[in-house]
């Protein structure tokens, strides 16, 4: 029983520190006042088709605030979203989803080792785990920032799943999900800038290669 009690407490006393952590984390951020507005936009938008794969190729250009990078410096991992989804057009009615994929990227800083790890994923990570992840290492923020801001010959959909004699369009979305940060840096980021990272595209699905 002594030993149970024993576990508890200590359990607690880390969650405790970890509550703190971010709480003084939230402190050391900027007011709305110094918040330094950040620039993103998608400079880069492709499609392309590679046999039966319709396959998406982007770049989205970003800064980190000081705010987040002090974030990260201090272990938090940030979750960034792309989406992709496949329209087709129809001039009597809303047009029709038929196509809609997402890819997760977890960016973490390790003290340890001194490098960057990001995971990649098709779908939301849980903290039960990441599941089937590809996983990177880099030396530096910047290589790490570069692989998240690029999306290489992402797939997409099937030919099967599209009318190839109808015309579709692409949405292309990319963002920071903060709903998944600490939720005391949540509190502590209302009425701030420098965490909003989000920026979309949109254009007709007119496929290059091989056709």
């Amino acid at each position: 029983m002594t030993a149970f009690i024993t576990h508890c407490l200590k359990k607690t006393r880390l969650d405790l520190i970890g509550w703190l952590a971010c709480v003084c984390l939230v402190w050391s951020c900027p007011t709305p006042s110094q918040a330094q507005a950040l620039s993103t936009h998608v400079s880069l938008l492709q499609l392309e088709r590679v046999g039966d794969a319709v396959l998406l190729t982007a770049t989205v250009d970003f800064e980190l605030s000081a705010a987040v990078q002090d974030a990260l410096l201090k272990g938090v991992a940030l979750i960034f979203v792309a989406e992709a989804d496949i329209l087709l057009e129809r001039w009597y009615w809303a047009n029709k989803k038929v196509v809609s994929v997402e890819r997760h990227m977890r960016l973490a800083f390790q003290p340890l080792t001194r490098r960057w790890r990001l995971n990649v994923t098709s779908g939301v990570m849980t903290n039960t785990g990441l599941g089937l992840a590809l996983n990177r290492n880099f030396d530096t923020m910047a290589d790490a920032l570069a692989a998240v801001q690029r999306l290489s010959h992402w797939k997409i959909a099937d030919i099967a799943d599209l009318d190839l004699t109808q015309r579709h369009l692409v949405d292309f979305r990319f963002h920071l999900d903060v709903s998944q940060l600490p939720r005391p840096l949540q509190i502590g980021m209302l009425g701030q800038t420098d965490w909003d990272i989000s920026a979309s595209a949109r254009q007709p699905l007119l496929l290059e290669g091989d056709l």
